[in-house]
């Protein structure tokens, strides 16, 4: 929902700024995802006047212009057709950012003449499509000003996401009704908004339309006026400019009026060209295969249970959805019926979930919008048709009854203190109900406004309360502990992942908390979705993913196109397999591994073995074993086959994969590599065995180790790994490390193998080795390694 400062005190008598407005919508529950100002970038262009224009000397189309913008004459190259002396316009000094052609304007010459900034046109700056030549202003127009400010742009743009329980707030006035009841202002009367003497139902002397609701169930009420003899043209300035601030595109002023009705009072309208319809209109239902023309250009197939508006020869709105281009109006429509109807939440958003279509008015009429507002709404649309189309008006058509029966609560003041925790004087949570539309009795009997459906007991009375006096009031009280109940606690698979979480934060890695939902184009390189959404939020997150590596992809991605050269996000959630959900926390590593510093010039590209060494840090934090883990072979398909691998106790337990993503995944991601990343299975980790007694105190050797470097000649394929935990295991009592140190395979090197040069660290535990005992482990080492292919380099 989106809406200006100043739109909202048409409504709102108030002088609070965009900073208190924002503040106030946050605390009375409205969130605010961005508050911008569009005048912010066009503040450095100034209002200028052309002093001299003369020919260029080396271009027949340009002018050399003497432009003063307040400081002074500057000498100014220009190419527009209607550039001359004495105009005023809108000047661009050098330094200064042009948002439509996206460039700096610096001192530059131009076919050899110097150029000091720039004269601009309504498209460079965004404010339009005209480009023919620069922008003419009144000659009274004040040079030096900012044109920003002096066009009266400045004013900031609010977008304020509107949870579904909140159906009042899809319209400018439900906004300022909440803000007034804050105490943030006076809520303006609704007529005096739109200069009427009073909400009444503007009287006509045309015959009435025409129309009837053969389905009471989908739309239980239809109401419409007709307007003869009108002139569509655009739409008068103020309307045009307050759809274009928040980035509707005006199209004409019968469109434009029922887009400014649905945004500033959340009530959608529609308008027929009568010359196109044939017949009576009626709301009915589909017949099965039914197709309709939508206003979006693409055609949908109906069913029975979906609520249609038709006339005799065809369907030429999907009822509350979306209208037909059929009927639709244009510059040569004289004579409209304007519709106001009522439609059924439900019917509605069962039609758009099984038409996969979204519009304005199907996130109002879906919500609920306001029942008792169908003479109101037509009586405003029709007026501001007279008033900017002319015409005459018809006798109202009222077909139908809208659900409009009274609903009363018994409330009980005491009722705050009880769920909100903190005392509210009853005459207090009067004020408040009672600003915010609610019917207050002597003896506290609730009277729920039309407009608010989502209110249907005592308790949401409450929330409306504590909402408004302050939800920063409410304390933060533990609740008693009854008998019985037993403490917090953490069980084995929650404190693995809390450990795991702190390990990755400790290494650097910032948490991210992505959708677990994914198109599945995305899905597809890892395996596919198991699991498909049958009411997706929308096709790019339609199913549940298998991995959590596309989202922290696309989030490393966003970071790296703001400037970030290096990017280390983590993200633990599930993947949602075939045979269940499975807790993986996924590093991620995006850029440089290491910055560039004094020694080398240059950073460090990561690469797969920092994406091992993550994971077997993550792996040590969550307890796993890892002094016995193996390299069992590359990752799957999703990896780069030379650039990844699996860790695990076994090919059956997988704890781990890691390495470089493939370049096919990164593309189809759409996302620039290299990436590493590690994917650590925390239900694999096997469970630690209970003992029964603590571990022996730590007692290092007195005496000191023994260091021996051995080289093997083994093939090429061979895994340094197998070697290494091989070597390890030819004397558990001596050997206390074994280490890879160096990988050659040049000159004296057999074609076919390498050599793995492998430090052993021996240890003595009673007496000191003496040569005979080094040798015996030597051999011994020597031994398992040519079990495993390796021959001793000599």
């Amino acid at each position: 929902m989106k809406f200006t400062l100043n739109w909202l005190k048409e409504h709102l008598d108030t002088t609070a700024d965009a900073a208190a407005v924002a503040d106030a919508l946050t605390r009375i529950g409205l969130e605010v995802e961005e508050v911008s100002n569009p005048a912010d970038v066009l503040r450095p262009f100034k209002i200028a006047r052309v002093l001299t224009a003369a020919p260029h000397p080396q271009a027949d189309k340009l002018q050399v212009l003497s432009v003063d913008a307040g400081d002074g004459a500057l000498q100014v190259v220009c190419g527009a057709p209607n550039a001359r002396a004495g105009l005023v316009g809108i000047f661009g000094a050098p330094g200064t950012w042009v948002p439509g052609p996206d460039m700096t304007l610096k001192v530059a010459a131009i076919r050899g003449v110097e150029s000091n900034g720039m004269m601009c046109s309504f498209r460079e700056l965004l404010l339009g499509e005209d480009h023919d030549g620069i922008v003419e202003l009144p000659e009274d127009a004040p040079v030096g000003t900012s044109y920003a400010e002096w066009a009266g742009l400045d004013d900031p743009l609010f977008d304020v996401s509107v949870t579904p329980n909140r159906q009042d707030c899809m319209g400018v006035r439900g906004i300022a009704r909440d803000l007034a009841a804050f105490g943030l202002g006076t809520l303006k009367p609704l007529h005096q908004v739109y200069r009427m003497e009073s909400l009444a139902p503007v009287a006509g002397s045309d015959p009435a339309p025409d129309v009837r609701t053969d389905d009471a169930e989908g739309c239980p009420a239809f109401y419409a006026q007709a307007v003869s003899g009108l002139t569509n043209g655009a739409s008068p300035k103020w309307m045009a400019d307050k759809l274009k601030a928040i980035g509707q595109k005006p199209i004409s002023v019968l469109v434009d009026i029922t887009n400014f009705v649905s945004i500033d009072l959340g009530r959608p309208l529609h308008v027929y060209d009568r010359a196109k319809l044939s017949g009576a209109l009626v709301a009915r239902k589909a017949k099965d295969g039914e197709q309709v023309l939508a206003l979006n250009g693409k055609t949908y197939t109906l069913d029975s249970t979906m609520t249609v508006i038709a006339d005799d020869a065809s369907v030429h709105d999907i009822g509350g959805i979306m209208g037909g281009e059929h009927s639709g109006v244009s510059e040569t429509t004289i004579d409209v019926l304007i519709e106001c109807a009522f439609f059924d939440p439900d019917h509605i958003a069962l039609t758009g979930q099984k038409l996969a279509l979204t519009s304005d008015a199907r996130q109002r009429f879906e919500r609920g919008v306001d029942p008792a507002f169908l003479d109101g709404g037509l009586a405003i649309a029709t007026k501001l048709v007279l008033d900017h189309c002319g015409g005459t008006a018809s006798a109202i058509t009222r077909a139908g009854q809208p659900p409009v029966a009274q609903r009363t609560l018994a409330y009980d003041p005491a009722r705050v203190l009880a769920l909100g925790g903190f005392d509210v004087p009853a005459d207090r949570q009067k004020a408040i109900l009672e600003r915010l539309g609610f019917g207050v009795s002597d003896d506290f009997t609730v009277t729920i406004p039309t407009w608010r459906r989502d209110v249907d007991g005592t308790a949401d009375l409450v929330e409306e309360v504590v909402r408004i006096e302050g939800l920063d009031k409410v304390p933060s009280t533990p609740l008693p502990r009854a008998e019985g109940v037993a403490k917090p606690t953490a069980s084995p698979e929650q404190r693995i992942e809390r450990k795991a979480r702190r390990a990755a934060a400790a290494r650097g890695f910032a948490e991210a908390v992505t959708w677990s939902f994914l198109s599945e184009k995305e899905a597809a390189p890892f395996g596919g979705g198991h699991w498909t959404l049958a009411n997706p939020i929308s096709e790019d997150l339609k199913v549940m993913r298998p991995s959590l590596v596309p989202g922290l992809a696309r989030a490393a991605q966003r970071n790296r196109d703001r400037g970030e050269k290096a990017v280390r996000l983590f993200e633990l959630g599930r993947r949602y397999l075939d045979d269940g959900e499975r807790p993986t926390l996924t590093v991620l590593i995006a850029g440089d591994a290491a910055a560039r510093d004094w020694r080398t010039g240059k950073a460090r590209a990561a690469d797969a073995y920092d994406a091992k060494a993550e994971a077997l840090a993550v792996l040590a934090a969550a307890g796993a074993p890892v002094d016995r883990l193996q390299l069992i072979g590359p990752g799957r398909e999703t990896w780069h086959p030379g650039r990844s691998g699996q860790l695990g106790l076994g090919p059956k337990m997988i704890l781990a994969t890691f390495g470089e993503l493939h370049p096919e995944v990164l593309n189809a991601l759409d996302v620039e590599g290299p990436m590493v990343a590690a994917e650590i299975y925390l239900d694999a980790i096997p469970a630690k065995r209970d003992a029964g007694r603590a571990r022996p105190a730590y007692a290092p050797s007195a005496l000191q180790a023994v260091r021996r470097d051995f080289a093997f000649l083994v093939a090429a394929d061979l895994q340094a790994d197998k070697l290494i935990r091989a070597i390890a295991g030819a004397d558990k009592q001596a050997i206390a490390e074994v280490a890879l140190f160096d990988v050659f395979t040049g000159a004296g090197v057999p074609e076919g193998q390498k050599s793995l040069a492998i430090e052993v660290v021996l240890q003595p535990a009673d007496k000191s080795f003496d040569e005979a005992a080094l040798k015996a482990i030597s051999d011994k080492i020597v031994a398992v390694a040519a079990k495993q292919g390796a021959t001793l380099r000599g």
